[in-house]
C-alpha cells in the first residue's frame, strides 16, 4: 500500500511539473505553479524558509521522501528504469553498492562555494529541478508545441479557434546542447543502475540524505527473520540495502518503498525507528562525522538563504523581410521583476520556466559563459508588452519579482539607443515613424534629421528619461538586419 501510494503521488507530481515547462499559454500555472514553488533549489534561492523548514522535517519524519515523489528529476529516473526493466521482463536487477561518499561531498562542496560565490552556471548545472526544467524545454517542448500546431492547422479548417499555433524554434543552441547532454547522462545512469545520479552527483540528494540518516520512520531489516535470499536488495534502486550485514544506507535510501513488497519472509518494514539502534552509515568513518557535516552542510544553506508574438511583417514594404539579428548590448537586457543585474544571477538557477511562459518569445537563456542559461531579453521576434507579467507570476526562485502591471509600466529595464545610418528614413529617404507610433510610453518623438531643414527626413529622438526598454521600437523597426533603434539594459532597475 505504501508503494502504491509514493507512486501515485509521484506520477501527480512529475505530470504536473512538467506541465508547468509544456504550457506556452501560462494558463497551468495558475493551479500548480505551487509545485515549482516547493521543489529545494528554488526554496533556498528565493529563501522561502518555510518551505526548506518543511522539506527538513519531511525528511527528517519520513526520510527522502522528496527524491521519489516531489522532486521530478528523482521521478524521471524512476521511470527509466523501469522501463530498463520491463524491457529485460527481470525486476530483480540490483545489486548492493558502496556509496561514493567522497565524490558526493566533493560535488556539494562545489555546489555550495558556487551559491555563495554567484556562480550562477554552476549553480544551475547541479541543480536538478532546473536541469529537469532544461529538458522538458527544451528537448519535449519542441514536439509537444509540433503536435500543438497541428491540431491548430486542422481546427482552423473546422472553423474552430480551440488551438492557436506557436512557433517552434531553438531559443539557445548552448542550453539545448547542455540540455541534450544532461539527459543523456541522466538516462545511462538510471538504464544502468537507477538512482546513480541522485547518489552520487545531485547535491539536494547529499543534504537531504545527511537529515535522512536521523528519520524517524525508516525502512529496517528483522536479522531473525532475514533468508539472506537478497530479493530485497534487487529490488532497490538506490543500491544502500547491505543483506550481508542487515545493514541499510540511509542517506542514500530515498523511501521508494520497492523493497517491502519484495520480501517473502515479512523481514523488511516501514517503522519508526527502533530505539537504542544507531543508524549506519557503510561508507562513513567509525569516528562517524556526519553528524557534524550535516549541520555544517545545514548552517551553508541557512546562510545562504539569509500574448503572441507581434509579426514581423507589421509594417512590411518598406524593408527587405529577412531575419533580424541581435544587437550587441554593453548589458544586458533583465525582465521587470529582477531589480538589477546582480540581484538577478544570484537568485536564477536557470530552470527556463519563464522562458517558458513568456508569450511574446522575448526571453532566451543568455550564451554569456558566467550567466549561462540565465534568461535575458531579445526583441528579435516580440517585444515585452507592458500588460504582460508572466515571467514575473511564474518565477519559483524570487530572481523575478512578482509584479503588477501598473508598476511594469514604470518599471525602466533600459533605454533605446538611435543608430542613424541604419534608418530607411535617411538610407532610402522615405517616410517612416514607426517606433515612435509603437511607443507605448511616448518616449520617441520624430524630428527632422537637420535642425531647421524642414525638408529632411524625419528621424527618432529618444527620451531617455520616459523610455522603459520594452523593445516595441526595436522589434517593429523595418530596418534589416540590424534595426535602426535597439534597447541597451540597465544593470539597476528604476522606476520612472
Amino acid at each position: 500500500m505504501l508503494r502504491k501510494v509514493r507512486q501515485i503521488l509521484a506520477i501527480v507530481f512529475f505530470v504536473s511539473i512538467t506541465l508547468l515547462f509544456l504550457d506556452f499559454t501560462g494558463t497551468v500555472h495558475a493551479w500548480l505553479g505551487w509545485m515549482a514553488k516547493i521543489q529545494f533549489m528554488p526554496a533556498l534561492f528565493a529563501v522561502n524558509t518555510a518551505v526548506l523548514v518543511f522539506l527538513f522535517l519531511l525528511t527528517f519524519v519520513f526520510g527522502r521522501i522528496y527524491c521519489s515523489v516531489i522532486c521530478p528529476l528523482g521521478v524521471m529516473q524512476d521511470v527509466i528504469s523501469r522501463l530498463n526493466g520491463m524491457r529485460k521482463k527481470k525486476k530483480n536487477r540490483f545489486t548492493y553498492s558502496v556509496a561514493y561518499f567522497y565524490l558526493r561531498n566533493i560535488v556539494l562542496a562545489i555546489f555550495i562555494a558556487a551559491f555563495f560565490l554567484g556562480a550562477g552556471s554552476i549553480v544551475a548545472l547541479l541543480s536538478p529541478y532546473s536541469s529537469f526544467g532544461r529538458i522538458v524545454s527544451n528537448l519535449l517542448a519542441p514536439v509537444w508545441q509540433f503536435g500543438n500546431n497541428i491540431l491548430a492547422y486542422f481546427a482552423e479548417r473546422a472553423d474552430s479557434y480551440a488551438f492557436y499555433s506557436t512557433e517552434v524554434w531553438i531559443k539557445s543552441l548552448p542550453t539545448f546542447i547542455i540540455a541534450f547532454i544532461t539527459f543523456v547522462v541522466i538516462f545511462i545512469l538510471a538504464w544502468r543502475n537507477g538512482r546513480t545520479y541522485c547518489n552520487t552527483i545531485c547535491p539536494v540528494g547529499t543534504i537531504l540524505g545527511y537529515v535522512s540518516r536521523f528519520s524517524l520512520f525508516r525502512v529496517e531489516i528483522d536479522k531473525d527473520k532475514c533468508k539472506n535470499c537478497r530479493l530485497c536488495a534487487k529490488q532497490c534502486k538506490a543500491s544502500c540495502i547491505d543483506v550481508k550485514n542487515h545493514n541499510i544506507d540511509y542517506t542514500r535510501c530515498v523511501a521508494c518503498m520497492d523493497c517491502l513488497d519484495s520480501c517473502k519472509h515479512g523481514a523488511i518494514h516501514y517503522v519508526l525507528r527502533s530505539k537504542g539502534k544507531k543508524s549506519t552509515d557503510m561508507n562513513t568513518p567509525a569516528t562517524d562525522n556526519s553528524r557534524r557535516t550535516f549541520l555544517t552542510t545545514a548552517v551553508a544553506v541557512a546562510a545562504g538563504s539569509a500574448l503572441k508574438a507581434q509579426e514581423m511583417k507589421v509594417d512590411g514594404g518598406l524593408a527587405k523581410i529577412i531575419d533580424k539579428k541581435v544587437p550587441k548590448r554593453n548589458t544586458p537586457i533583465l525582465p521587470p521583476g529582477a531589480l538589477g543585474k546582480n540581484s538577478f544571477a544570484k537568485k536564477c538557477t536557470g530552470c527556463q520556466l519563464c522562458v517558458s511562459v513568456c508569450p511574446n518569445q522575448v526571453l532566451r537563456p543568455s550564451t554569456d559563459l558566467m550567466k549561462l542559461m540565465q534568461p535575458e531579453m531579445s526583441y528579435e521576434k516580440g517585444y515585452c508588452r507592458p500588460e504582460c507579467t508572466k515571467c514575473s507570476e511564474v518565477c519559483p526562485t524570487g530572481a523575478i519579482n512578482l509584479i503588477s502591471m501598473a508598476d511594469k509600466a514604470s518599471t525602466q529595464i533600459g533605454h533605446a539607443v538611435f543608430i542613424m545610418e541604419n534608418c530607411v528614413a535617411v538610407k532610402d529617404n522615405v517616410k517612416c515613424g514607426n517606433c515612435a507610433r509603437h511607443c507605448p510610453t511616448g518616449a520617441i518623438t520624430m524630428i527632422h534629421s537637420k535642425a531647421g531643414d524642414k525638408t529632411s527626413p524625419q528621424i527618432p529622438s529618444v527620451n531617455v528619461e520616459r523610455c522603459i526598454g520594452c523593445g516595441a521600437c526595436e522589434n517593429l523597426c523595418p530596418s534589416r538586419p540590424f534595426s535602426a533603434i535597439y534597447v541597451e539594459g540597465h544593470e539597476r532597475h528604476r522606476m520612472i
